[in-house]
């Protein structure tokens, strides 16, 4: 997984690419977005920044994750338990567990699946250009 840093500079150079500036309210927005260990939503994103720059606006908020949504450097998720969640896009693939009864959401990487995946893509005459796998759990 990358630095903060890193991501957020991808996201910086992704906003200014479209021509977006970056103000000091989008850079508090990238920050926290960067170091989220989790999947906010667009209202938690924005209550984490406010506390960085009270001035940014949740509609500010939508319109930068619109950007780096559309550009692939972050991502949109739609888990059944609700709206939906962000992350920052990482080159290593992974998958998520839901855990229904808590909202929680894990990542995980399993090569089997993975390669279990790739080979009924191929039975079928198939390649895989992209997937999502989302398991919905409760702990035991």
């Amino acid at each position: 997984m990358r630095k903060p840093a890193d991501k957020t500079e991808r996201m910086t150079h992704a906003l200014r690419e479209n021509g977006v500036r970056v103000t000091r309210q989008r850079e508090a927005l990238l920050r926290v977005l960067s170091e989220a260990g989790d999947h906010p939503d667009a209202a938690e994103l924005h209550r984490r920044a406010q506390a960085v720059d009270d001035s940014l606006s949740l509609a500010t908020v939508y319109r930068t994750l619109t950007v780096l949504e559309r550009e692939g450097v972050v991502h949109r998720h739609s888990f059944e338990t609700g709206g939906a969640r962000f992350e920052v896009a990482d080159p290593s693939h992974h998958d998520h567990i839901v855990d229904v009864d808590s909202g929680e959401i894990i990542e995980f990487h399993n090569e089997r699946i993975e390669e279990l995946q790739r080979q009924i893509a191929a039975e079928m005459g198939y390649e895989i250009v992209h997937h999502r796998l989302e398991l919905y759990c409760r702990k035991k």
